[in-house]
């Protein structure tokens, strides 16, 4: 039996404390990083005056979540403490929950404490890089706290991952990968699980072509998906360019996903990604209404 014939509906709505997000057109997810060292904008949005600013830009410019991040995850990243995590985190989550009451918070954590922390703080959703292998209490503290969740696939840690990363099969051990860990969510109640193939984390540049080519098989898990390609090495081990000039490539990785699917884009640069997703939405017939 093909895999088209056994896939389930779709789920289009993700609900964060009763507000739903309509995934019927993708979303932008924009990047808010608390940390001195991340790839691309590490060490800039350390003061509060920066962090509102960026939040509001990416609000006004079209994100319907923003998504805070107080661990660098590149390749070879410093290990940082969970006191660490949390010093930096939760301030940043509080403040951006006063000033912005209505936006949709995500925090990028894999950290079962701390995801229950940032909840309490005021953030929506989670959003995890290891798919709850690094914490074997992530799952069932979404459970218990009833917010949606960011299954991301990584093979390794964020100081491994890119150690000559192997499959037989990419897209196949990743798919397989999700569907066991998906129905493990679902049997504990949590309702609202988005899929990241994970690009960039344990996978050469060859896995995440593969995985891009793909990525219309994850179709059959039925829930959303979610991609981040933002200024990522995919893209600049193939065109040359650094990440600070890498907005190009990342806008034509972001229109093949789209093309193909996906219902979320987590990027750093909101205004271009809204614009992939409105011609998108126009080349397949939907309102090119703003």
């Amino acid at each position: 039996m093909s895999e088209q014939s056994t896939a389930i509906p779709k789920k289009r709505t993700v609900n964060c404390r009763g507000i739903l997000i309509d995934l019927s057109t993708p979303a932008v997810m924009g990047i808010l990083n608390v940390t001195p060292d991340s790839f691309f904008d590490g060490g800039q949005y350390n003061e509060a005056s920066q962090l509102i600013e960026k939040a509001k830009l990416h609000l006004q410019q079209g994100a319907s979540i923003l998504d805070i991040g107080a661990v660098s995850t590149r390749p070879n990243a410093s290990e940082v403490t969970e006191a660490e995590e949390m010093e930096r985190l939760i301030p940043a989550v509080t403040l951006l929950r006063e000033k912005f009451p209505t936006a949709i918070l995500s925090v990028d954590t894999y950290r079962s404490s701390v995801a229950r922390a940032a909840i309490h703080a005021g953030a929506d959703m989670i959003n995890d890089i290891s798919g709850g292998q690094l914490d074997e209490n992530m799952f069932t503290t979404i459970a218990a706290l009833q917010v949606p969740y960011v299954l991301m696939h990584m093979q390794g840690t964020p100081q491994t991952m890119q150690d000559a990363p192997h499959y037989d099969d990419v897209t196949e051990e990743v798919l397989s990968f999700f569907v066991e860990r998906v129905d493990a969510l679902h049997r504990l109640g949590v309702h609202d699980v988005i899929v990241d193939p994970g690009f960039g984390f344990g996978k050469t540049v060859e896995h995440n072509y593969q995985l891009l080519r793909d990525l219309e098989r994850f179709q059959i898990l039925g829930v959303p998906m979610l991609c981040g390609f933002s200024r990522k090495s995919m893209i600049n081990k193939v065109i040359g360019t650094s990440p600070d000039r890498a907005l190009n490539g990342t806008t034509v990785l972001n229109t093949m996903a789209l093309e193909r699917g996906v219902d979320l884009l987590r990027v750093h640069d909101v205004k271009e990604a809204v614009e992939a997703v409105k011609i998108c939405g126009a080349l397949s017939g939907q309102s090119t209404q703003s």
